[in-house]
């Protein structure tokens, strides 16, 4: 039996596999043999013909941020000319259109302003609540509570949980970038290291906040290092307390170079195509073998990118995204409908259905 084929039998019993399986079923396997053994563990995780889509907006906080990433145009310094923070009578107008369109969630991201503190989110997140009493919050990120953790001095569980209070739905797994610190401290030094960024989402699923993860890659980690990524999100889902939601989804997309200080200044440019991204999709669902769900991302990937990955270990195409500032700002621009979106589905031969953050179907 080839090495290959073993490790192929291990993954498909569901069994753990090691950083050095995982690396070499990702280098070697044939692209098919990833997407066949990806289809069926995907069958496994969550059987039937089934995929999902979410309709929410995307609204940013504030764009004053201190970290300013090497691969973000959105940021601005405080008294940069374009430099906002999102008033309530906007969030008004933003909201109402959003259950007009169909949808109840709210994506509330944005900068890591230096000024505001806990307060101000706690605030916020009530004043929504209080207002639009059906509207869901996933909101924030590790980044943004280790930043309010050192603004307030308090520990993370007490973060969450004033902000859990407040309104909050569900945390988002932005920021993870590459959870390796080699990686982070060249593309986000300023911002949450990787065990940072791990604890808090430990703090979060104690909690049993429902929580996503993500990946950017294709800029300057290596194969190994997303390996590892993968490895380390394996294990801390492991730890979670049985019955807790922990991560519910896995999302990975790629880096988008347009006009980022890493590709103006260091030269570093989105170096993976289609191929790239379908095999990582289907690594990512023989690696993580307990985490349900796959994203394949089509705001950052297309409708090619999407049809091909439903067959290879992802199960969602993510949100009819009303509102979309960050990627976008540095080339990404690929927005669909529901329409759209569930025809997409239909063509790859699978039954749409639209969801919310924990994937359950919805009206």
């Amino acid at each position: 039996m080839a090495k290959t084929d073993y490790i192929v039998s291990k993954a498909l019993d569901r069994q753990t596999l090691n950083a050095e399986e995982a690396l070499t079923l990702y280098r070697e396997s044939s692209l098919s043999g990833l997407m066949m053994t990806a289809g069926i563990l995907r069958e496994q995780h969550v059987p039937g013909r089934k995929v999902g889509w979410i309709t929410d907006r995307n609204v940013n906080i504030t764009n004053i941020c201190f970290s300013h990433c090497k691969f973000c145009n959105f940021c601005r310094k405080a008294n940069d000319p374009g430099a906002y923070i999102t008033g309530i009578d906007e969030y008004r107008v933003k909201i109402t259109e959003l259950f007009e369109r169909g949808g109840n969630q709210l994506l509330l991201q944005g900068g890591m302003h230096p000024a505001l503190g806990l307060s101000f989110y706690t605030d916020l997140f009530k004043s929504l609540k209080k207002e639009f009493p059906l509207l869901k919050l996933h909101a924030l990120g590790p980044p943004e509570v280790v930043h309010l953790a050192k603004l307030e001095k308090r520990d993370y569980s007490f973060i969450l949980k004033k902000l859990v209070d407040a309104g909050l739905d569900s945390l988002p797994g932005a920021g993870a970038e590459i959870l390796v610190d080699r990686v982070r401290k060249i593309v986000s030094p300023a911002k949450a290291g990787s065990r940072e960024w791990l604890d808090v989402m430990k703090e979060a699923h104690k909690m049993n906040l429902p929580t996503s993860a993500t990946m950017m890659y294709g800029h300057i980690e290596t194969m190994e290092e997303r390996i590892e990524h993968l490895l380390r999100l394996r294990d801390l889902q492991q730890e979670k307390p049985g019955g807790h939601y922990g991560f519910i989804t896995f999302i990975p997309w790629p880096f988008q170079d347009e006009g980022t200080v890493l590709a103006m200044k260091h030269k570093v440019f989105n170096r993976t195509g289609l191929n790239d991204y379908i095999r990582l999709i289907a690594i990512s669902r023989i690696v993580l073998n307990n985490i349900t769900n796959i994203q394949s991302s089509i705001l950052t990937t297309g409708k090619k990118a999407a049809l091909i990955t439903l067959h290879s270990g992802a199960n969602d195409l993510g949100s009819v995204m009303i509102e979309e500032n960050v990627v976008s700002a540095a080339g990404s621009s690929t927005m669909y409908d529901a329409r759209q979106l569930k025809a997409i589905i239909k063509e790859a031969g699978y039954i749409p259905y639209q969801r919310n953050q924990k994937y359950e179907a919805v009206e």
